[in-house]
C-alpha cells in the first residue's frame, strides 16, 4: 500500500512554484548565454539589454530540437568545467614552485620575440553586405533591416540596438524587432564592392592578406618610411579615400601585431579607428582590462572555461599562469600567455600564398530521410568539391564525409582511399560506404547537412618549365583580376562563372526558412564571403615589369626587381658551377684514359693478361646492360 505525500497549503503553493522556476532558471543561465550566439561582440550591440535578448531566444527556441541538442551541450560543457574546477583544486594542494618557474621563463622567452618595429593595421567594412544593399535603397536608412532569411547573414545597426545579429535565426531576429526588413542576398553587388576596395588596398600594400570579403590586414611600415607619414594619417588617408570612392565607411585598428590590430578595429566602430601605441607598457596596460571574449580565438567554451577558473580579462592570465598548462594543455597554455602579453604575427603575406590544409565543401538543407534523395545529395556535394579541388589544383588523399542529424547532432566518418582523389565519381564512390555504414549505425536516419572535404592534400600543378630554364613566365590576361578566380577557394565556388550566387535551396528570403528541393531552384553556384581572392595587381607593376636587366650569367632578360634578380644570378651561379663540375669530371675521366693507354693499361690490354694469369672470366649477368661512355 502506498501512501500519498499530502498537498502543499495554498499559502506555500506559489512560493514553493517559484522556488522551482527558479531554480530552473538558474540552471539554464549559461544555457541563454551560449544562445546568444558567437556575433555577441559585434559592434553597435553596447547599449542592448542582452538578458532581455536571452530570454526571447530562450522562450522562442524552447522546445526545438536546436534547443535540446544545446541543452545537452550545455550540461556537458557544465560536466568538463566541474572536472577542470575539481582538478584545480587538487592542484591547490601541491607544491607548482618548478610549474610557477617554468611559465615565467615562457613568458621571457615570449617576451624576446616582441616586435614593436611595424604598423600592422586591421581594415573592417562597417556592416558590409548591409551599407553596399544602401546604397540601392537610401530609403531603408533609417529601418531596421538584414540579409537573408533562414538565418542572418548581416544586419544594419539599426536593427542592432534591438539586438538583432548575424547568424541569428530569421524568426528570432523578428521577434526581437518586429519591423525588421529582409533583403534577399546579392552575391554579384558584394564582390564587386569588395574588388573596388581591395583596388585601394593596394596602393597601401600590395602584399596586403584578405581575411575575408570585407577585412584584411596591411603592414604600411614601408608606405609610412616613403611617405613620410605617421601611421595614423595614412589609415586616415585610406579610410577617406574608400569612402569617396566606393560610399562605404570602413573602421581600422592599428597596432604593432595583427591580433592587436584586430582587437583595436572593433574598438570605435562605425567608421573610425583606433591607434595602440608601439610601446610595450601601452600593450600591457590595454591588454590587463580587455575582456577575454574580445580576443580573436577565444569563443563561448573557452570564455566560460577560464571565467570558473577566475579569468576574465587578459591581465587574470598571470596569477594563474602556473596551473594552466594542467587544466588546458600546452597549446591553449602557450596561447594564453601570448594574449596576456599581447604578442601576435607581423608577417601579413595574400591569402593565396598559406599552406591549404584541407578543401571541403558542405550544403544545409531541410531534414531528409529519403534514401535516394541522400545519395543525390552527396552526389551533388562530390561534384562541387571536385570543381573546389580543380580550382585549388590538389587532390587528397584523406575523404571525410560530415553530417548533420535532424537533431542538430554532427557526424564524421573518414577514409584513406587507396590513391589521392579529386574526380566527382571517387569523392562518391569512396563516401558512399561511408554513408551505408551510417545509415545501419542509426535506423531511420534523418539528415539537414551533409559535406565532404579532402585533406593531406598533393598538389597537381603543373612545373614552370620557363622559370626553370631562367625565363620570365608568361602573363595572362587574368591576372590581377579579382574575378577571375585565381588563387585556392577556401570552398564552395565555381571557376567558369564571373559572379556567383548563394544557393537558393540553402536559404529562402520569402519563407524565412531553409529550403529544399521543393523549392524548385538549383544554382550551383556558392558564395559565401571567405573567397580566396587574389590581390589586384597595380598598373605601375606592369610597367616596370617592361624594365628588364640581363644577366651577367646567362645573357638572359630578367625582370627588372632586385630580389628576383638576385636569386636568378644565384640559380645561374649554380648552373654555371654544376656545369663546370661536369666538365672538369670529364676532362680528368679523358686525361687518365689516356695515361692507361700510353701504359697499356687499356681495359682490353688487361683482360687479355688477366686470360694469361689464368684468372677465370667473370660471368656476364644477363639483367645487367651494357653502358658505354665516351
Amino acid at each position: 500500500m502506498t501512501s500519498e505525500a499530502p498537498p502543499l497549503p495554498e499559502e506555500q503553493l506559489p512560493a514553493a512554484c517559484g522556488e522551482k522556476d527558479h531554480n530552473a532558471a538558474a540552471d539554464h543561465a549559461s544555457l541563454k548565454y551560449s544562445l546568444l550566439g558567437p556575433s555577441l561582440t559585434k559592434a553597435g550591440q553596447d547599449s542592448v539589454d542582452q538578458s532581455r535578448v536571452s530570454d526571447i531566444i530562450y522562450n522562442a527556441s524552447k522546445g526545438s530540437k536546436f534547443f535540446s541538442h544545446e541543452e545537452v551541450r550545455d550540461k556537458s560543457l557544465t560536466a568538463k568545467i566541474d572536472s577542470i574546477l575539481a582538478k584545480k583544486r587538487r592542484l591547490e594542494a601541491l607544491d607548482l614552485a618548478r610549474e610557477l618557474r617554468a611559465a615565467d621563463n615562457l613568458l621571457a622567452q615570449l617576451e624576446l620575440s616582441r616586435d614593436l618595429t611595424q604598423h600592422i593595421v586591421h581594415l573592417d567594412c562597417d556592416a558590409f553586405y548591409a551599407a553596399v544593399e544602401l546604397l540601392d535603397r537610401p530609403e531603408l536608412e533609417n529601418v531596421p533591416f538584414a540579409g537573408g532569411g533562414g538565418v542572418l547573414t548581416t544586419c544594419n545597426y539599426v536593427a542592432r540596438k534591438f539586438g538583432c545579429r548575424s547568424g541569428m535565426a530569421g524568426f528570432v531576429a523578428k521577434k526581437l524587432c518586429p519591423e525588421l526588413v529582409l533583403l534577399p542576398l546579392n552575391f554579384a553587388k558584394y564582390n564587386a564592392k569588395a574588388g573596388e576596395v581591395r583596388e585601394i588596398l593596394a596602393d597601401y600594400d600590395p602584399r596586403f592578406e584578405s581575411a575575408s570579403i570585407d577585412e584584411a590586414y596591411l603592414n604600411i611600415t614601408e608606405y609610412c618610411a616613403e611617405h613620410d607619414m605617421e601611421p595614423a594619417e595614412v589609415v586616415s588617408q585610406m579610410r577617406r579615400e574608400i569612402h569617396e570612392k566606393t560610399h562605404i565607411t570602413v573602421s581600422a585598428g592599428i597596432a604593432a601585431n595583427a591580433r592587436l590590430a584586430k582587437i583595436c578595429s572593433n574598438m570605435n566602430k562605425p567608421n573610425g579607428q583606433f591607434v595602440l601605441p608601439p610601446e610595450r607598457t601601452a600593450i600591457m596596460s590595454f591588454m590587463r582590462d580587455l575582456p577575454c571574449r574580445k580576443v580573436n580565438g577565444i569563443g563561448r567554451v573557452l570564455e566560460r572555461e577560464l571565467a570558473s577558473v577566475g579569468i576574465k580579462t587578459c591581465g587574470d592570465i598571470y596569477a594563474q599562469r602556473q596551473y594552466l598548462e594542467q587544466l588546458f594543455g600546452q597549446k591553449t597554455y602557450e596561447f594564453l600567455l601570448r594574449c596576456h602579453l599581447g604578442l601576435g604575427r607581423t608577417n601579413i603575406q595574400p591569402a593565396e600564398e598559406y599552406e591549404r590544409k584541407s578543401v571541403g565543401t558542405e550544403r544545409t538543407f531541410r531534414d531528409i530521410d529519403d534514401p535516394a534523395q541522400m545519395r543525390e545529395k552527396l552526389r551533388r556535394t562530390a561534384e562541387d568539391l571536385e570543381a573546389d579541388m580543380r580550382k585549388a589544383e590538389c587532390k587528397g588523399r584523406t575523404l571525410c564525409l560530415k553530417v548533420k542529424l535532424h537533431t542538430f547532432e554532427v557526424l564524421t566518418r573518414q577514409v584513406v582511399p587507396p590513391k589521392a582523389v579529386h574526380l566527382a565519381d571517387d569523392l562518391y564512390n569512396y563516401s558512399l560506404p561511408m554513408l551505408t555504414k551510417l545509415e545501419q549505425e542509426f535506423p531511420g536516419l534523418k539528415l539537414r547537412l551533409m559535406g565532404l572535404r579532402c585533406s593531406h592534400l598533393v598538389s597537381t600543378k603543373k612545373p614552370d618549365t620557363r622559370a626553370f630554364f631562367g625565363l620570365r613566365p608568361q602573363r595572362t590576361d587574368s591576372a590581377g583580376s579579382a574575378d577571375s578566380g585565381g588563387g585556392a577557394e577556401s570552398k564552395g565556388v565555381r571557376a567558369e562563372d564571373e559572379w556567383e550566387q548563394w544557393p537558393q535551396e540553402d536559404v529562402n528570403p520569402e519563407s524565412g526558412q531553409e529550403s529544399g528541393e521543393g523549392s524548385g531552384v538549383t544554382s550551383p553556384h556558392r558564395r559565401h564571403g571567405k573567397e580566396i581572392v587574389p590581390n589586384p595587381t597595380r598598373e605601375t607593376a606592369v610597367a616596370a615589369e617592361e624594365e628588364v636587366w640581363d644577366c651577367p650569367i646567362c645573357a638572359r632578360p630578367q625582370p627588372a626587381d632586385e630580389r628576383q634578380f638576385n636569386e636568378h644570378i644565384d640559380l645561374c651561379l649554380s648552373r654555371q658551377v654544376i656545369r663546370d663540375t661536369v666538365q672538369q669530371d670529364a676532362a680528368a675521366q679523358q686525361q687518365q684514359q689516356q695515361q692507361q693507354v700510353e701504359r697499356g693499361l687499356t681495359p682490353e690490354a688487361k683482360k687479355g693478361r688477366d686470360r694469361k694469369r689464368g684468372r677465370p672470366p667473370a660471368s656476364a649477368d644477363p639483367k645487367q646492360k651494357k653502358l658505354c661512355f665516351g
